[in-house]
């Protein structure tokens, strides 16, 4: 089974938990997409092999694994940390999904006249230890999207990010989520 040689660059990014995306602002990672892209079956059976699982999204790749229960806790920690951050962007625009542009201050300035965006903003202190300001809440959130590689920062300059094509994980994380009409009146608002 021939694999690309760029597979142990594959490899770096993707068992970081980061994602290889077709709309990536970083040229290397871009041509890294296309090599996994037109080599998918041999990666994907190359990295089976090690107990690796290359999965493909819409325009993106990932590595999942097997996972046992502490780990499954852990990731259900970490669906309600994006369920939060994905309704907080979702409320800035409905349109915020892969390939969107924005900046900071643009949040900042619909901050100041929509009440609910403010509160939703609120609630993810929980998530930024130590931090009150709105500014600095909403760079912490802006710090873990980037971190997890949903979004770049496409211009340093003008501080204007993009959203990656990884974002459509967190999208379908949220729409893969059935709560059944009858338990629907039992959950918590």
């Amino acid at each position: 089974m021939p694999v690309p040689k760029h597979t142990s660059d594959i490899f770096e990014l993707l068992s970081k938990g980061q994602f290889i995306c077709s709309n990536s602002c970083k040229d290397s990672v871009r041509k890294l997409y296309i090599i996994v892209d037109e080599n998918f079956d041999d990666l994907y059976d190359y990295f089976k092999s090690i107990n690796l699982i290359l999965e493909r999204g819409d325009e993106y790749f990932m590595f999942t694994r097997l996972e046992n229960k502490t780990d499954l806790e852990r990731k259900l920690e970490a669906a309600f940390k994006w369920i939060d951050i994905l309704d907080f962007f979702k409320t800035f625009d409905h349109s915020f999904g892969a390939g969107y542009r924005f900046t900071p201050s643009d949040i900042l300035v619909k901050l100041s006249v929509d009440v609910d965006l403010k509160n939703k903003l609120e609630g993810l202190k929980k998530y930024a230890t130590g931090k009150e300001k709105h500014a600095e809440i909403l760079e912490k959130a802006l710090d873990m999207l980037k971190k997890d590689h949903f979004i770049e920062l496409e211009n340093e300059i003008t501080n204007s990010y993009k959203t990656l094509a990884s974002f459509h994980y967190l999208e379908r994380l949220i729409l893969s989520i059935n709560i059944p009409e009858s338990v629907q009146n039992e959950i918590p608002e």
